[in-house]
């Protein structure tokens, strides 16, 4: 099949039942990277919602139609591609807007830059456009029309000097860019956990493997120590983490851990896609059901935590006594968007406030991965630790991930990871399988819907490989 060279504004008939839209460059040292994505229009030219962008925290549409597949680098160029699936689109989308955004620096810092569409299913190229820059930060490079019931192409080259988030406004996603400083973050009070009728049993390939199988149930641990400031709490919550503890304690027996101590860490993914488990208050009941693990298993019940998207932010302590402010001054229900980029500080910041427009919206966890090493370095305690991370995925460094948790593998720290249900977990999922290490030290498993696992199995899942890691890890005289 011949390949149309398009000029600015030319379109073509696109007869292929799903597309692959490539995004190409090349950059010398240095250079900004770019990003491909998608926007998914109805009859108005606008999203319905912001479920209908398509880009690397949301990596997949609700519809399956639109995918980002990802980048691959090939002899110094680099290309990032979306999938679209004409014949998958829902009845109400008539147009699909192909995007890029520019992260450190300007388009024009950027050779080579051209957008190429192929046939998914023969990968025979349809069109090439090359397309010119200057200061642009965001790009559309193309886009997919329905027109006399057809799909076709045409090819856009229009730049935004205010990067993706203004690119995005035009066609309807909430943008929160100048966030009102004499509103107060939303205020959470997490409900209680709930007890579905029938326990989900997890895959297979995901369930905690235990030391043993009991004949019968486990016993009941003796009441659960009371922690420095838990008497504090307002009675429901007071209630709730004691009925947590002791599950904690029942997990932990069932593991042949019963009395382990261990220092705990919270890591908290705050990037664009995670915006609506803040908004439900999912977060807010992680954030609740953790204390539980760390007030079972820390000696002062003290839990350090940070939170991540570009950056990583620390945030302060967290002892169960201060469980509702915390959740009201540290976990920003409401205040995420997919956008929160600016130069100008927040105002109205309280005390230990971390400003997370400041914190960006793309996935980087290897930066706080090595926030939490340094610590664990700077800090050490008698104990080893248990880092809890939590993460929606979108995962894509995936290189850097694996070497920082490589190298922490001779380190006293366990990284037990979560995902909460969205999909592109990267290597993350994969770290079981790896070769070369003397000890496995991460965990992985993911929940479609966490605030329906009840506590029991949550607990049973988080701590299934701490126990066995503790073991090797002393045999080999790491802890």
């Amino acid at each position: 099949m011949t390949s149309t060279s398009m000029s600015k504004g030319a379109n073509l008939p696109v007869d292929a039942g799903a597309v692959h839209v490539v995004l190409g460059w090349s950059g010398r040292s240095g250079a900004p990277d770019a990003d491909a994505s998608a926007l998914l229009l109805g009859a108005g030219g606008r999203v319905r919602d912001d479920g209908d962008f398509v880009f690397y925290n949301q990596p997949q549409h609700a519809s399956r139609a639109v995918r980002h597949l990802g980048k691959r680098q090939d002899a110094g160029a680099t290309t990032d591609t979306v999938e679209v699936d004409l014949r998958a689109l829902e009845p109400d989308i008539e147009r699909v807007v192909l995007c890029a955004s520019a992260d450190g620096g300007t388009f024009g810092e950027l050779s080579g830059l051209t957008l190429r569409l192929l046939d998914a299913g023969t990968r025979d190229e349809l069109a090439y456009f090359e397309m010119e820059a200057t200061t642009e930060t965001a790009f559309i490079g193309g886009e997919l029309y329905l027109r006399g019931g057809r799909w076709k192409f045409r090819a856009v080259g229009q730049g935004y000097a205010s990067g993706l988030a203004g690119l995005a406004t035009d066609f309807g996603i909430s943008v929160d860019e100048e966030p009102d400083a004499a509103v107060a973050p939303a205020t959470v009070v997490p409900a209680a956990a709930p007890t579905p009728t029938a326990t989900t049993t997890p895959p297979a390939a995901s369930r905690p493997t235990l030391a043993s199988t009991p004949a019968a149930p486990v016993p009941a641990p003796q009441s659960p120590r009371l922690t420095k400031g838990e008497e504090q709490l307002p009675l429901d919550m007071r209630k709730r983490l004691s009925l947590r503890k002791e599950q904690v304690a029942v997990s932990l027996k069932k593991h042949g851990a019963a009395g382990v101590r261990a220092r705990v860490i919270l890591v908290l993914d705050a990037s664009g896609s995670m915006s609506g488990l803040y908004y439900k208050g999912v977060v807010a009941d992680v954030v609740e059901r953790m204390v539980a693990v760390a007030a079972e298993l820390d000696d002062d019940g003290v839990m350090q935590a940070w939170t991540f998207a570009s950056h990583a932010a620390r945030l302060p302590d967290l002892s169960p006594g201060e469980l509702p402010e915390w959740l009201e001054l540290h976990v920003r229900v409401g205040e995420l968007t997919l956008f929160r980029r600016s130069k100008k500080p927040r105002k109205g910041l309280r005390p230990g406030q971390v400003d997370m427009r400041a914190v960006g919206i793309q996935n980087e966890e290897q930066k706080v991965i090595a926030e939490v090493r340094a610590y664990v370095r700077e800090h050490p305690a008698a104990d080893p630790t248990l880092v809890l991370f939590f993460s929606d995925g979108g995962v894509y460094r995936n290189k850097e991930i694996e070497k920082e948790l490589r190298e922490a593998v001779e380190e006293p720290v366990f990284w037990q990871f979560v995902g909460l249900g969205r999909s592109n977990y990267g290597v993350l999922e994969r770290f079981d399988e790896l070769p070369g290490r003397r000890v496995d030290n991460v965990g992985f498993f993911a929940v479609d819907d966490i605030a329906g696992l009840p506590d029991p199995e949550l607990y049973d899942r988080l701590l299934s490989q701490f126990p066995a890691w503790v073991t090797a890890a002393r045999q080999l005289g790491i802890v």
